[in-house]
């Protein structure tokens, strides 16, 4: 596999600006800014509902404008999210609004790259819906875009701010697990007609694989937990015979095993076709002690019990739906990056890289798999 490229950034710091002045074809401009940064939102969906409600929720930044296919209005926008909306048909317009500093994507899957490198190119600081893009061309579409515009980078793998693996993480740095020499961690989520998702996420050109569709966070936790240092990728998929899976295009269920170069190993199951309750499956093994989920047992925490497991006091991922992602506590960090001048920690682009290459070398490896079957 290839690595991603190493990313270098500068930052353009907007510094303590609180007004800015802007004609756009029209638009309202954007004046004396309650907060530092303007948001601009592509795309008006599900997701970019919680991309609103979290980005106005910090300190830092509101949401100034939305671009949407569909015509929307203003007034209502504004009255519906607070603050001053613009509604805008014009992609382009939004984008050379100077008031805008920050551009959130959330557009369908297969629209993220030419509305990244737009974004860009605009000059305009990027938030990122997963997945990045459907193939490994287009992600190095968007880096190259962003390293020539000299732009930062937030990718939404939110669940690495998540309460779990934040206390995960930090359990891991304290060594009370040593060396952790397996790793597990699961993604079981039926989208189905019950869900928002199903929509358009069975088409092969929106949706892309079980990894890419949802399972990416899985990955992108093991990863987290593991380090990056890949060596193997061997992956397998399947789908379900349950009717109301019917209309997938693509296998909905795929297991991946990787090998680090130091011999570790791990294994990521993404399974979009269950009939049961969401579950984020997390088991670690290692050289002084094992987690699973919200459960511990480590040799380095006096004479525990090693016969039973201690219970740990974080909130659980439990559930698909947007509203309940730790978007907020990302974008936090992003704004605060953003005043520093400095790359995001945990979800840059070059993260998201690195976790969308090991994705798609796991897809080509079940590809390939299912086609020697045949």
């Amino acid at each position: 596999m290839r690595r991603a490229p190493n990313h270098s950034f500068c930052f353009d710091n907007w510094g303590e600006r609180e007004w800015h002045f802007c004609e756009s074809n029209g638009a309202p401009s954007h004046v004396m800014m309650a907060k530092k940064y303007n948001v601009g939102i592509i795309g008006y969906g599900w997701v970019s509902t919680a991309h609103i409600a979290a980005i106005n929720a910090t300190p830092h930044a509101q949401v100034a404008a939305i671009y949407s296919s569909r015509k929307l209005d203003s007034a209502e926008l504004s009255a519906r999210h607070g603050g001053a909306i613009t509604a805008y048909n014009d992609l382009d317009a939004m984008l050379h609004d100077r008031g805008i500093h920050v551009v959130s994507i959330c557009s369908y899957p297969q629209d993220h790259t030419k509305h990244a490198v737009a974004a860009a190119q605009a000059g305009k600081h990027l938030i990122i819906e997963k997945p990045l893009a459907l193939n490994w061309e287009d992600c190095k579409k968007i880096s190259d875009a962003v390293q020539k515009a000299k732009v930062k980078t937030c990718v939404c793998f939110e669940c690495r701010f998540s309460s779990q693996f934040r206390t995960v993480k930090a359990i891991i740095d304290k060594g009370l697990l040593g060396k952790i020499h397996y790793a597990e961690v699961d993604y079981y989520h039926g989208i189905g007609p019950w869900y928002g998702q199903f929509r358009w996420n069975t088409k092969s050109e929106a949706g892309g694989s079980s990894l890419l569709s949802a399972g990416c966070h899985a990955m992108d936790a093991l990863l987290l937990c593991m380090g990056d240092d890949v060596e193997v990728v061997s992956s397998y998929s399947t789908h379900s015979v349950n009717k109301e899976f019917a209309k997938y295009e693509y296998p909905t269920t795929s297991v991946t095993i990787l090998k680090f170069k130091d011999g570790r190993v791990g294994k990521v199951a993404s399974v979009i076709d269950c009939l049961q309750p969401y579950y984020f499956h997390v088991h670690l093994v290692g050289s002084e002690g094992s987690l699973l989920d919200n459960k511990i047992y480590s040799a380095q925490l006096g004479v525990l019990d090693k016969h039973r497991w201690s219970e740990l006091a974080m909130k659980l991922l439990d559930s698909g739906d947007v509203s309940d992602h730790p978007y907020q506590t990302q974008f936090e960090a992003f704004f605060n990056a953003l005043d520093q001048g400095i790359e995001m920690p945990l979800t840059s682009l070059a993260h998201a890289m690195r976790t969308h290459e090991v994705i798609f070398a796991a897809d080509t490896s079940a590809a390939r798999h299912a086609h020697r079957k045949h």
